[in-house]
């Protein structure tokens, strides 16, 4: 019988390409840059981890494209035989060039080749990776064979062939934050129509978007896992399908009957992947799990026992193999490999060596990093830190629970960190769990690393009737004066300092232990200033911030130099130049934005606002004080909220639009904690505030109770610079209800509180100037000595003749 004519293709001929059975979804630019990329070149492998996708985008990239397009499956090829009778097959050249089954391989290599040489002709080869070599081997004979061939592979490892023009196939991308329709985004579009294909009733709106956006975010935008999550729609709940990620191979187990079995599961495809390595390639990367945010070259020898050269080598086939990604020096899995890849430790009985390897590393770097970053090397190592940042957490998880002790090092090391980089209230739950494992004494030679832990604890214990609150706060002193000397770390008298306030700290006690060192010395200078400041001697507060702003320039220390220069600012405002206070306030805030502290930005900006309100500029104060409350919001931090919406009921009331005032500033007052000495006077400030706006309405009853309440809260606590506005808002009152010799005089009160006059406070202006007008100057004059001469320890009971009890 005469053979066959095989089949010629004519033009645009599909042979093979598989139909597909859902829509396509996204891939857009992918799609876009494999056409060009075949336009100029010969071979293309579509690179990238299981699951991403690459067999669906190369069907598509066939289906879109011009000419003849063949499709070969090698998904079930193992040997280079099979690889040659396979294209042959796809090709339809078998029977019409007589082969046979036992064909010697070069025979049928030839004629291959010749059957290709005269084809213009895009030859797709799906699933390369098991058979790599001789994929490559044959296609360098193609392409030097056939003219007119081009080849657009898909493999999860490079051909690595002459010629090869890499494409890799990324997982989706999740929509950035501020995307205007994050529901448009391929990723969620993708999860949306393989969720209506079991569900037709299911759409992502307002309410299930987050949760779309977060199972698409913990399956790390790996299409094939997300429609997998999206098929169990079928008979779980979003929010269950969200709940069971914890487990995702056992959620992730029931897909299409149809696909391929390495497709059917998630495990499958993961498996598929890791079955490819080498043991050598295996053990690096199981041992790699233990880096839940990546590692550089030097941690990942350090911490999985390999010499370094190894590692260079195994990093790189790991990469070549898409099992992880490579980007500026470090190392990272996909969450899903990751996960697998610790299943594979736990069964090799590696798991506990290499956590604490892991531990042990993150420990040494951190201890490293604690000089440096009091100098003007801080921004390098902040930045190296925060590279580490996802494995510091899951160090100290791991230190918890298995090595408390591991743990209150680490936390200690990392406390500068936290705070400079805004991360007060995050590392606040680490510390207390490590309170709660150690329990109530500190473990031998580790005072100084449990107080560390006892003092950033307070940040998530915020409600100021808390017993364990109280009880930390009052072993804080204690646990200090326990020390033989002074601490190895010098940032725990800030800290100290920030969560005790001025009335509960024992200074003089306290400067004994201070060390000698550069910072040390600077901190003290800024320790001194505030204990001027607050008790009211501006001249010595002033020559105190100078001192150590002169110290900290000289270190390089930008957290301590902003510091310094935001209180610096403060003076030349109250001294009359409020633009020449802003100018400060700016240098400042530009420092606090190279470190990145958010809070610290935001309470500048707080200030910032004020002296803008004196400016005269009132709508610029506006737009400040409504970035300090998105801020805010997005970080949770209720104090700094609370000050801009008071700031700008401020705002509302010098418009004269007082309802509005009243209703911000009772907003403002209601959300605002009072869990340490700084949110108290936050809090006092928004009382006094909402004083002179019961003026405004008519209320001296309400005003005057008001302004107690604020002084009630920080003139016994040590806080006289904002008691100082609370007396003046009683001036107020005391005008209003017609007593001018009274409001002079306490006027002159707060001037001897505070220290000195704030020039350019339209309120006080006011009462001032119809004070002084209605009792002549010199009667003014007069009644406000008199108030000002009235001595420290005798305020309190000068301001207790007029009270009466606030609404």
């Amino acid at each position: 019988t005469p053979a066959a004519t095989p089949a010629v293709p004519t033009e645009g001929e599909h042979l093979g390409l598989p139909a597909q059975l859902t829509s396509f979804v996204g891939r857009d630019a992918e799609l876009a840059r494999i056409a060009a990329l075949l336009g100029g070149a010969r071979l293309v492998t579509l690179t990238g981890l299981g699951g991403t996708g690459k067999t669906r985008l190369a069907v598509e990239a066939g289906r879109r494209g011009s000419g003849d397009v063949t499709f070969v499956d090698l998904a079930a090829v193992r040997r280079g035989d099979e690889l040659v009778q396979t294209m042959l097959a796809a090709l339809g050249l078998r029977e019409g060039l007589h082969l046979a089954p036992g064909t010697p391989a070069e025979d049928s290599t030839a004629r291959l080749l010749s059957g290709l040489a005269s084809r213009t002709l895009l030859l797709i080869l799906d699933n390369c990776e098991q058979i790599v070599a001789d994929v490559a081997a044959l296609a360098h004979r193609i392409l030097g064979a056939c003219p007119d061939v081009r080849i657009l592979a898909t493999s999860r490892e490079a051909l690595g062939i002459t010629g090869d023009t890499l494409c890799p196939v990324p997982r989706l991308a999740l929509p950035p934050e501020d995307a205007p329709d994050a529901s448009e985004a391929p990723v969620v579009r993708l999860f949306a129509d393989r969720a209506g294909a079991v569900r037709p009733d299911f759409a992502v709106d307002a309410d299930t978007l987050p949760t779309v956006l977060g199972i698409c975010a913990a399956l790390d935008g790996l299409p094939l896992a997300i429609e997998l999550a999206a098929a169990r729609l079928r008979a779980l709940s979003l929010d269950e399908v969200a709940a069971r990620l914890d487990d995702r191979f056992r959620l992730l187990s029931r897909g299409s009957r149809t696909a391929a079995p390495r497709h059917q599961t998630l495990r499958a495809v993961v498996e598929w992947s890791w079955e490819l390595l080498g043991p050598d390639e295996q053990e690096l990367a199981r041992r790699l799990t233990v880096f839940e945010g990546g590692a550089t070259i030097e941690s990942a020898a350090r911490v999985c026992g390999l010499a370094e050269g190894d590692v260079v080598e195994l990093l790189a086939d790991l990469a070549d193999k898409s099992l992880v990604e490579s980007a500026h020096g470090r190392y990272r899995m996909a969450e899903t490999i990751r996960l697998y890849g610790a299943e594979r430790l736990d069964e090799a009985g590696e798991r506990e060596r290499f956590r604490r390897a892991h531990a042990a590393y993150l420990l040494e770097l951190a201890r490293r990093a604690q000089p440096y970053l009091l100098t003007g090397e801080q921004l390098g190592w902040l930045d190296r830190l925060s590279a580490e940042h996802a494995n510091l957490r899951a160090a100290l998880r791991w230190a918890i629970e298995a090595d408390p002790e591991t743990g209150l090092r680490l936390n200690a090391a990392l406390t500068w960190y936290w705070w400079l980089r805004g991360l007060r209230h995050e590392a606040g739950g680490p510390a207390d769990a490590l309170l709660r494992a150690v329990g109530d004494e500190p473990p031998a030679g580790l005072i100084e690393e449990y107080l560390f832990a006892l003092l950033m604890s307070l940040t998530v214990l915020t409600d100021p009737d808390d017993a364990t609150r109280a009880k930390r706060i009052a072993r804080a002193q204690p646990l200090l004066f326990a020390l033989p000397g002074p601490p190895r770390s010098p940032v725990l008298f800030v800290i100290l300092g920030m969560a005790l306030g001025p009335e509960q700290s024992d200074q003089e006690r306290t400067i004994e232990l201070i060390g000698d060192d550069p910072w040390s010395q600077a901190i003290i200078s800024i320790g001194y200033g505030f204990t001027a400041l607050y008790s009211g001697q501006i001249p010595e507060a002033h020559r105190y911030f100078s001192d150590a702003q002169e110290r900290f320039r000289a270190l390089g220390d930008r957290w301590g130099l902003a510091n310094c220069l935001d209180q610096l600012a403060v003076f030349v405002d109250w001294a009359g130049d409020t633009a020449g206070g802003l100018a400060l306030m700016d240098e400042a805030l530009e420092l606090m934005r190279q470190l990145g502290i958010t809070e610290d930005i935001d309470d500048l900006l707080i200030r910032r606002g004020e002296m803008l309100v004196r400016l005269g500029d009132p709508e610029a104060a506006r737009e400040t004080y409504r970035h300090v409350m998105a801020s805010a919001q997005r970080i949770g931090r209720p104090t700094a909220l609370a000050a801009a919406r008071a700031g700008l009921g401020e705002l509302a009331r010098h418009a004269g639009d007082f309802a509005e005032a009243k209703r911000l500033q009772e907003q403002a007052l209601a959300e605002s904690p009072s869990d340490s000495f700084d949110s108290a006077g936050a809090v006092a400030g928004i009382l006094t505030a909402l004083a002179w706006t019961s003026l405004a309405l008519d209320d001296p009853h309400k005003a005057r109770g008001l302004a107690y309440a604020a002084i009630d809260l920080t003139f016994p606590h040590g806080n006289s610079m904002t008691a100082a506005d609370a007396v003046q808002a009683l001036a107020g009152a005391a005008l209003h209800e017609g007593d001018a010799a009274e409001a002079a005089a306490l006027l002159g009160v707060a001037v001897g509180m505070r220290g000195a006059d704030v020039p350019g406070h339209l309120d006080v202006a006011r009462v001032a100037g119809q004070a002084r007008a209605a009792l002549g100057d010199a009667a003014y004059e007069k009644a406000h000595a008199r108030g000002r001469a009235v001595e420290r320890d005798a305020q309190l009971a000068y301001l207790a003749r007029g009270r009466t009890v606030g609404a």
